[in-house]
């Protein structure tokens, strides 16, 4: 006859196996999310331009940043001037943070002017921050003797395009009809060097763009004063030009303002990363400080001076704010905002 007898366990045996099973519970419970997973960054661009490569520079780095570590991997989207990326993160990627993207900074005006191939809004994405790019500005060259807004009101001067669809055509075209300047567009340039060289033998007096092209190709320029800048594009002056004033601090309304905001919309929002709807709120706000502590990592900042990387850190708040007036602009300055910028417009 068999008879089962209990086996008694030492009390402190019993003690310490009960604290070794609560601990890995507990482990279990609070082991960061992002532990072994990896998190896929969709760029809307294709590689080897400043989205691809802020993209890749952050994922080198902003893993360091995130409980668990996780590896992050770029993935490249481009296509449908955007469209394709931005619709695949509002509405099929993954929505528990594993997903994040960069997505053309025009994304939030193309919603907000009425663009073709929208499937999201702008507004429901968490936005996670992002980098500022530079202002764009009116050049002119120092012997024109344009000195300010209210100059290029009463003077009439040429200004250089590559054609109609270009940001300098356009930015010439606001600044004549909502601020009132006399700018006549000489356009066919093929290149922005070409344009360069055409302001420097004065064929003509001044190009709208990027301030950022000067700092990379003609420091010499703004050493010597060879070109004046009375007006920038932005949401806020650029760090190099505190005294040059926006475009909407000239303006001379309020409806004026705001035209100019949603115009300049692109340029305030930078280069912005976000999460996809839906993201829980938790790691929504992990993603956040993340991104925002990555910003601040010396090695980051190393790495991107060497890439010729401009890192200007913008908030999750603040690009958020661009981004819910952009698309909250009212029927009315939608309208006018096109109007301004309308080539076929005479």
């Amino acid at each position: 006859m068999f008879i089962a007898v209990p086996v008694r366990r030492p009390a402190a045996l019993s003690v310490a196996l009960a604290c070794a099973l609560f601990a890995a519970s507990a482990f279990a419970q609070d082991a960061p999310f992002y532990q072994g997973k990896s998190v896929n960054i969709i760029v809307s661009t294709g590689e080897g331009g400043t989205y691809s490569l802020n993209a890749r520079t952050l994922a080198r780095h902003m893993p360091r940043h995130l409980a668990g570590q996780p590896r992050m991997v770029v993935q490249n989207m481009p296509g449908g001037g955007h469209m394709l990326a931005t619709n695949y993160l509002y509405t099929v990627a993954a929505k528990d943070g594993t997903v994040i993207g960069t997505v053309n900074q025009t994304v939030p005006s193309h919603q907000a002017l009425g663009g073709k191939g929208v499937r999201y809004d702008a507004a429901r994405f968490n936005w996670l921050g992002g980098f500022g790019s530079g202002n764009a500005v009116l050049a002119v060259w120092h012997t024109v003797g344009i000195r300010s807004c209210d100059d290029l009101r009463t003077r009439e001067i040429t200004t250089g395009a590559p054609g109609e669809g270009s940001s300098a055509y356009r930015y010439a075209l606001v600044l004549n009809r909502v601020l009132g300047a006399r700018l006549r567009i000489v356009k066919g340039y093929k290149s922005v060097p070409e344009l360069e060289l055409a302001m420097s033998r004065g064929e003509v007096d001044s190009r709208a763009g990027g301030y950022s092209s000067y700092v990379v190709s003609h420091a010499d320029w703004l050493r010597d004063k060879k070109i004046v800048f009375p007006v920038q594009i932005g949401a806020r002056r650029d760090r190099d030009l505190p005294d040059v004033p926006l475009w909407e601090e000239v303006a001379k309304t309020d409806e004026e303002r705001r035209i100019l905001r949603l115009v300049a919309a692109p340029i305030a929002l930078g280069r912005p990363f976000l999460a996809p709807p839906e993201v829980p709120a938790a790691r929504v706000a992990q993603l956040r400080k993340a991104l925002a502590d990555t910003s601040a990592d010396k090695e980051f900042l190393a790495e991107a001076a060497r890439q010729k990387l401009d890192i200007v850190p913008m908030t999750a708040e603040e690009v958020a704010a661009i981004v819910q007036e952009t698309v909250s602009a009212s029927p009315d300055i939608v309208a006018k905002a096109k109007a301004a910028m309308d080539a076929t417009r005479k």
